[in-house]
């Protein structure tokens, strides 16, 4: 009998294997979570620059821009307009086109 025979399948490491996942619900949020004390202060502003980027990112990529060139800061600055986010920067509309590129 080969060695492989003898093993055991291991068993799932999904956290979905034993409940089920409503696909179809609205998005929530997760809960926010303080920050780590002690960082420079640039820390705490690139992080939130960082997440604020994700954010217009993913609300471009579901408005149907999918290409880092169809995002120009206008766009970009009209996307943060409708999700109701403060005008980004043009450091955070580069940020945004840059998550764009490397999602691929």
């Amino acid at each position: 009998m080969p060695a492989a025979a003898l093993k055991s399948k291991p068993l799932p490491t999904q956290s979905t294997t034993k409940r089920s996942v409503r696909l179809d619900s609205p998005y929530v949020p997760m809960e926010k979570r303080p920050l780590p004390a002690g960082r420079p202060r640039e820390w705490y502003v690139t992080h939130n620059r960082r997440l604020k980027a994700m954010r217009l990112a993913i609300a471009l990529l579901d408005l149907g821009i999918f290409l880092p060139g169809q995002a120009r800061n206008e766009t970009i600055r009209s996307t943060a307009e409708k999700i109701g986010v403060h005008p980004p920067s043009d450091t955070t509309c580069h940020m945004v086109r840059a998550f764009m590129r490397y999602s691929r």
